[in-house]
């Protein structure tokens, strides 16, 4: 089994400032990159912006800037989530940067060697929202189901087309061959089913005079490249390919992460692709489900939006990560309201984790009861726990994952309540209860470092001192 592990996001738009749903996916995708850390990978984290395509170029002229002023604005908005959500993601890709530019063109070079790459007059239904062709069978009163507020675009024009068409059978065949290709199962059905219905090849381009902000075709200066089979490329382009580097050696092929919205272009448009160029399919694809807020979509015109950063600056970093994790299926549709988590904060972390933690503390500080513990997973108090969490952890089910732990938190809280050592006058019966209490949470927090790193790490110190200390409240109560 290889020591290198990588794991990237899709890149979000630029069109708008970063909101909770893409910070709910760079978060499950940092817990995975995390844990395969702790599991002694080697890993190589992905992520970055989508800066070419309609969508951002009419946001730009609609802010009366310059496409690569706009695009230096909104890219810079995304950076900070690294250390508002604390991420441990080590490259931050755009698809302006020069040598991802070099990278898709080489790619499209490659596709066209194997005459995957023509050129025709169509006329297609467009939805910049998706930025994405649409068929009369995916709309909704003639409109896309996902984007019901934007006008649908009607493109007629020459551009190139991949051929898509040529890639049916060997695309089934890697979904029968790999039968965990896609998770979860339904969505690996769902896109099954769509390509053996039959593929249809797909534009690859759009007219330069139409939309300026895109990676040039090459040998046609008329043409820039469509702004999903540019971005795409990222995947690779940030290991360095088309160059033998050794990070595309150690880390291709790798996990993606994304929302049901792209199941097709990272499963099948995608998978198609790599193939034309004589590449490595992924390895697996995890789709998540949306998040909607207070019962409905997030989004601008409704006025829904929920602002990551304002949240951190408010709850914490962990506690954001907790609810976002905690609260919702990563492969169902989670719904965010700020009553609901006030709710999961005072009881699951206020009153759980930092409550417990508190307790325990402060009756060894006031005990002056040496411990100077280390972190040990094969201790039979938490091997059961430990064992369990990774089964979850397998299935990339996080919600259930910490459910797991804080049925562990709830058993400590019961014996320590039952045992009162507060209650006691004799020493050593008084360490009897608190040392294995205290090992536990610190087994617990090393557990949790990928979920609630901050805390976790707090913790830890904390529980391996020779003389743990009270410190600092966790999550005070709201």
């Amino acid at each position: 089994m290889s020591k290198y592990f990588y794991i990237t996001t899709t890149l979000p738009y630029i069109n708008s400032a970063p909101h909770i749903g893409f910070a709910a996916e760079i978060i499950k995708a940092d817990v995975i990159a995390r844990s395969a850390r702790q599991a002694g990978k080697t890993v190589f984290f992905n992520t970055g912006t989508d800066e070419h395509g309609l969508k951002n170029y009419q946001k730009a002229k609609e802010l009366d800037l310059d496409i690569q002023a706009y695009s230096d604005l909104y890219s810079g908005k995304f950076r900070p989530l690294k250390e508002a959500l604390n991420l441990s993601y080590n490259k931050f890709i755009r698809t302006t940067d020069p040598e991802h530019v070099q990278a898709a063109q080489e790619f499209w070079r490659r596709c066209a060697a194997q005459g995957d790459i023509y050129k025709k007059n169509y006329r297609v239904k467009y939805c910049v929202g998706c930025e994405m062709e649409k068929s009369d069978s995916e709309l909704v009163k003639g409109r896309c189901p996902l984007h019901p507020n934007v006008d649908l675009e009607t493109i007629e024009e020459e551009n190139y087309f991949f051929r898509f068409s040529r890639y049916q059978e060997k695309l089934l065949a890697l979904y029968d061959k790999q039968t965990n290709f896609v998770l979860p199962n339904s969505r690996l059905k769902e896109i099954r089913a769509f390509v053996a219905a039959g593929l249809t090849d797909f534009s690859i381009s759009r007219l330069k005079a139409k939309v300026p902000n895109g990676v040039p075709v090459p040998g046609d200066d008329e043409q820039v490249m469509y702004v999903w089979f540019d971005a795409l490329v990222n995947y690779i382009s940030t290991l360095g390919w088309p160059k033998e580097t050794p990070d595309f050696k150690n880390y291709w092929p790798g996990l993606q992460v994304c929302g049901k919205d792209n199941l097709r272009a990272q499963s099948a448009m995608w998978q198609a692709m790599l193939m034309s160029a004589g590449l490595p399919n992924s390895t697996q694809i995890l789709v998540f489900g949306f998040l909607t807020a207070d019962g409905q979509k997030i989004s601008k015109s409704l006025g829904n939006v929920v602002d990551p950063y304002a949240l951190t600056d408010k709850y914490g970093a962990d506690a954001v990560r907790y609810y976002l994790l905690a609260e919702m299926s990563p492969y169902e549709d989670g719904d965010y309201s700020e009553e609901k988590f006030k709710a999961r904060y005072n009881s699951d972390l206020a009153n759980g984790l930092g409550n417990l933690a508190a307790r325990v503390a402060t009756l060894l500080e006031k005990n002056t009861l040496a411990t100077g513990l280390k972190v040990d997973l094969k201790d039979k108090d938490i091997k059961d726990t430990a064992e369990r969490l990774a089964g979850k952890m397998a299935g990339y089910r996080f919600n259930e994952a910490l459910q797991v732990i804080w049925e562990k938190i709830k058993v400590c809280d019961e014996v320590l309540t039952k045992a009162a050592p507060w209650k006691m006058s004799d020493p050593k019966e008084i360490a009897v209860v608190l040392k294995p209490l205290a090992q536990t949470i610190l087994n617990l927090a090393y557990l949790l470092e990928p979920f609630l790193p901050g805390s976790a790490q707090k913790l830890q110190a904390q529980f391996s001192a020779p003389q743990v200390k009270k410190g600092e409240t966790l999550f005070p109560r709201l």
